[in-house]
């Protein structure tokens, strides 16, 4: 069995990765970290798991946590990420970060974006933790860094759009909708829910830190610099994100070619579902799953196309995403503790 730590597990994130690798039959959870809880058990914490797991909180040292697992998922916020990773790495622990602080291959655009880097020596050993392009690096990854909610949704609809030439890579516009839990457990004014609930709005316009990571990744694709407009909105739900990119065509396509260039492109992989002619996706058919659903539409008239994704942000925009990586890294099956029936409605 494999021994695992989650580290900083009374967040969101964390909380789904105890539900889902109590599950997993690979797995046995070793140690479950909390600053804010320590010597509580998870289950008082988060009652939905009683009977399923009692193991009490703790804060072990990186030298106990190391000791006693063999394989380490950091669900802490930016920069704590990295003033532990460093000795899980010394060790020999293989280790998945939820945070951004090991997501950029240029130390200068996180620290543009977050604050220093603290072990920017790190970055070259780290494997961004997309499948559908880095399956082949994961593999043999030490260091994986997983990838942000928004880039996700937005990330895979255009991946086989970028790689087939099918539009242009200028004025791409990516417009996302997300869940309130995307800002995580802590208690804010912003996501109270009397300032939530009725309202829609844009936050972070032109300045949301998860904009630089797609561009990164459609850069590395495309072998040149592709910037894109996004712009964020929350919106009053609990979970998931509906996102619509709008695209130049770069070549005269019709609804139905596209579609089966993207089917084939996501052929082989297990959790990218491509909607059939004329239907588009919808946050509550992946609810709880770690499903990105994405459907498309071409229109001739404007030389455009509109592509949309929706995910679940704590499954394939977070936890779910980090065991997927965790079944890649360890040679278990790609979908084993993550075959889950979705939350529905």
């Amino acid at each position: 069995m494999l021994r695992v730590a989650i580290v900083g597990s009374t967040g969101y994130t964390g909380f789904e990765l105890t539900r889902l690798l109590v599950g997993h039959p690979e797995v046995e959870i070793s140690i479950l970290t909390s600053r804010q809880y320590a010597g509580d058990p998870i289950s008082e914490v988060f009652p939905s798991l009683r009977g399923r797991i009692e193991s009490r909180l703790r804060t072990p040292s990186v030298e106990e946590v190391a000791e006693e697992a063999d394989f380490i998922f950091i669900a802490v916020p930016h920069k704590t990420a990295m003033e532990v990773v460093p000795g899980f790495h010394q060790r020999g622990r293989r280790v998945i970060d939820l945070s951004a602080d090991f997501r950029f291959r240029d130390p200068h655009v996180y620290e543009k974006h977050y604050q220093p880097h603290t072990c920017p020596e790190l970055l070259e050993d780290a494997v961004y933790g997309l499948p559908e392009l880095y399956r082949d690096r994961i593999k043999g990854a030490q260091i994986v860094g997983n990838p942000g909610c928004y880039p996700i949704g937005a990330l895979l609809p255009l991946l086989p759009l970028i790689k087939r030439e099918v539009i242009k890579h200028g004025g791409i516009i990516i417009d996302s909708k997300s869940g309130v839990s995307g800002a995580g457990r802590e208690l804010s004014l912003d996501t109270h829910f009397c300032e939530v609930n009725e309202g829609v709005k844009a936050y972070k316009v032109l300045e949301h830190r998860h904009c630089p990571e797609i561009e990164q990744e459609l850069s590395g694709l495309a072998g040149h610099h592709v910037s894109v407009i996004f712009t964020p909105h929350l919106i009053p739900m609990s979970r998931g994100i509906l996102t619509t990119i709008y695209c130049d065509l770069a070549q005269e396509e019709g609804t139905e070619t596209v579609l089966k260039w993207v089917e084939d492109f996501y052929r082989e992989e297990p959790f990218v579902r491509v909607c059939p002619l004329g239907k588009f996706p919808n946050t509550l058919d992946v609810r709880g799953s770690n499903f990105c659903d994405i459907g498309l539409k071409v229109d001739h008239q404007g030389g455009k196309l509109i592509a949309i994704s929706a995910i679940d942000n704590l499954m394939r925009g977070a936890s779910g995403q980090a065991i997927q990586n965790m079944n890649i890294m360890c040679a278990f099956p790609e979908k084993m503790g993550l075959e889950v029936p979705n939350l529905y409605p």
